[in-house]
């Protein structure tokens, strides 16, 4: 019986800078075959249908790649000889449902549910025409014309562990450009010359850093000498596409070699120029080479401290991750050189809150985002002092109110902020923030924290002052949610009283 993962042969692209050991591509086939084994027979079934009608049809891109590497996926990506209207017709014939949302660009989706002797699934397919896509100088989206071979389709593809399909029904494996060897060698390379891949789609040059974070692969010298010189092409893709591939490297696993290649391919500097600046800023404890290299360890050590999905701050958690990332951005702007050789950054938490929203709102972040992000990265000095003694329970209250809804996220934003190498050091702020945790737990515990207002609503605070709803009541209201972080709980009659002789206190007599 033949090897159902023997490469079809076809054009190639040249051989990887690493040749990869014949040991790991076998164990690469071997993984392979058990996921593509255990694909629905409902995809195979589709095969046969497209098989009859004439069709090529084949399995295509990351779940491909991801069959190499262990991992199956109940969301199929195809690609076919078909145009759009036979591929809606046959998908209509062969789904519980299907959508024609992306025919524009040749794609029709659907749905089936398996019906077998196990649980049912859903599977979900989009298929797509071959196709090439490619920019217009002038324009931010790309143009879609159709293609007539798999292989040309293949070609067209970011990168070649994306360019290998599988033919269905028969299961046979196509890589015309050797992405099996590149994914077992960890390298990205392009499947046609790489300034004009990233010509075609300067989005690939994003997609690149995305791979290498969530991949852990490097990239190809020609196609990292191709992105430094073409870094700026990344200006012509909208902002909503950039922003979708940063946040897909934020979320990986291991973030940091994706930001890395951003920042030393130039692609930063277009995309997020905030990153690269603070390679210029000497962090003012000297814990780093620099700025820059310390919010990638906040970053690494806010992942650290995510949780599972029953806790506070389940992993990945994108606004924790883009204020760990941000956090510091106002350095550069606030930096002082001072008498004796110091260097100061005062009030850089609130400069930096100012450029880490304008930057995410350029990059059409949701309003929830910036808002959230901006407000971390506003609160994380708030911490320091701490560990003298100086905080009051009426500080606590106001650490805790301040920070609402986003207190597990600072907590663990301040805590991941702490990266000093004096051990002593490190011990002394881990010990304080430990005893900060630990207050606010008790405070909260007798006060509810969480839920803070004045002893009297605001129509307790018109019937004792004897106001209409407006502007004075606001001001009373505020008086006495100050009182009640300073003193906590007043009770009722208490409060009143308050209220009453401050009142008579500002109100000039008749």
């Amino acid at each position: 019986m033949p090897d159902p993962l023997a490469p079809v042969p076809g054009p190639t692209a040249g051989s990887p800078v690493d040749a990869p050991a014949p040991e790991a591509v076998e164990a690469l086939r071997r993984r392979a075959l058990a996921v593509l084994a255990a694909l629905p027979a409902e995809a195979r079934e589709l095969g046969e249908r497209f098989r009859a009608a004439g069709h090529e049809l084949a399995l295509v891109g990351g779940p491909v790649r991801d069959a190499f590497l262990g991992r199956s996926s109940a969301d199929l990506d195809f690609a076919t000889s078909a145009p759009p209207e036979a591929t809606q017709a046959l998908l209509a014939r062969w789904g519980d449902a299907h959508w024609d949302i992306g025919k524009a660009f040749g794609t029709i989706g659907a749905r089936r549910r398996t019906r077998g002797t196990g649980p049912d699934v859903d599977v979900v397919v989009e298929v797509t025409t071959y196709r090439t896509d490619r920019y217009d100088p002038a324009s931010r989206k790309p143009v879609v014309e159709y293609g007539d071979s798999l292989e040309g389709d293949l070609s067209r593809r970011d990168f070649t562990v994306n360019a290998m399909a599988v033919r269905l029904p028969e299961l046979a494996f196509v890589d015309p450009f050797g992405g099996l060897d590149d994914l077992a060698a960890g390298l990205l390379r392009t499947p046609i010359a790489p300034d004009r891949s990233f010509d075609d789609d300067p989005l690939r040059m994003m997609r690149a850093a995305r791979f290498a974070a969530q991949l852990g692969m490097r990239l190809d010298p020609a196609a990292d000498a191709a992105i430094r010189a073409m870094a700026d092409r990344i200006s012509i893709v909208s902002a909503e596409r950039v922003r979708d591939e940063l946040v897909k490297l934020l979320l990986a696993d291991r973030p940091r070699p994706g930001l890395e290649l951003l920042v030393d391919s130039g692609l930063a500097a277009h995309v997020l120029p905030e990153l690269p600046a603070l390679q210029l800023e000497i962090d003012e404890h000297h814990r780093h080479k620099d700025v820059y290299q310390h919010s990638l360890t906040v970053l690494e050590r806010a992942i650290a401290l995510e949780t599972g999905a029953d806790g506070p701050v389940p992993r990945p958690d994108l606004t924790l991750r883009l204020a760990a990332l941000l956090h510091d951005v106002g350095k550069p702007r606030t930096r002082r050189f001072e008498p004796g050789g110091g260097v100061s950054f005062h009030h850089h938490e609130v400069v930096g809150a100012k450029l880490a929203a304008a930057r995410l709102k350029a990059l059409r972040f949701d309003r929830a985002t910036v808002k959230d992000v901006a407000r971390l990265t506003e609160l994380h000095l708030r911490f320091h002092g701490y560990g003298e003694g100086e905080w009051t329970d009426s500080a606590v209250r106001r650490y805790v109110t301040d920070a609402g809804p986003l207190l597990e996220r600072l907590h663990r934003l301040t805590r991941s902020d702490c990266t000093t190498r004096n051990v002593r050091k490190a011990h002394r702020l881990q010990a304080a923030y430990d005893d900060l945790e630990t207050r606010i737990v008790r405070l909260q515990e007798a006060e509810e924290l969480a839920a803070v207002r004045p002893d009297l609503d605001g129509t307790q605070i018109m019937a004792a002052l004897g106001l209409p709803p407006g502007r004075e009541v606001g001001e009373a209201y505020r008086y006495l949610l100050g009182l009640r972080m300073d003193r906590g709980p007043l009770g009722e009659d208490v409060a009143r009283e308050e209220l009453l002789r401050w009142w008579a206190a500002r109100t000039p007599p008749a």
